[in-house]
């Protein structure tokens, strides 16, 4: 009796378990919403189409600019710095040194020494990016990450304001507490008597 009880327990199970792995995989291949309509599907508008293609022709752009960048990297910068993978590699150290993501900067940092990349490039890449600090938009969109490319590419870039600033004149010291002289103004020549 126990025999055939545990034959029947397992015989349900089994119909339990077959048939809720053919609805799963009709579900998962997407032929569940097959079995609920008949008939032939309609054809995808022209409009739904067009947005995917916009979005696969900006994404071979971007990777077309990508390439460029590590030609453009390649041939700027002679020795292991010039490398793709150390270019992405530190840049993306510098990005995320920038954002005060500093764990995630570190572990980045040491796959980027497994490399063989010098550590003082990524170093003189921030240093040149903290000096273009001003000039970075966050409401622009590649304002970031166009600087920090630049940056690597030529590390020791200045920015413009302050290339073209003349020297601040310095101001004139007093002694004590008393108040700063007024500026020295041209007078007009004491009349003869």
């Amino acid at each position: 009796m126990r025999r055939r009880l545990l034959e029947l327990k397992n015989t349900a199970l089994r119909h339990l378990a077959v048939t809720g792995l053919v609805t799963g995989l009709a579900l998962l291949t997407g032929d569940g919403g097959a079995f609920a309509q008949s008939g032939t599907p309609n054809p995808p508008d022209q409009a739904k189409q067009q947005p995917g293609q916009a979005d696969a022709t900006a994404a071979r752009e971007a990777n077309q600019r990508k390439v460029e960048e590590f030609v453009e990297a390649q041939q700027a910068i002679n020795g292991p710095a010039g490398n793709p993978e150390c270019v992405w590699l530190g840049r993306r150290v510098v990005r995320l040194m920038w954002n005060d993501d500093l764990d995630t900067a570190f572990r980045h940092l040491d796959l980027y020494d497994r490399f063989g990349c010098p550590g003082g490039h990524v170093q003189a890449a921030f240093r040149c990016l903290t000096r273009f600090g001003a000039q970075i938009d966050d409401k622009v969109r590649g304002s970031l990450d166009g600087r920090i490319h630049a940056c690597w590419i030529n590390p020791g870039a200045q920015p413009q304001a302050a290339a073209a600033a003349p020297a601040p004149t310095p101001a004139p010291s007093t002694a004590g507490n008393g108040a700063p002289a007024p500026a020295a103004s041209p007078s007009p020549a004491p009349a003869s008597k």
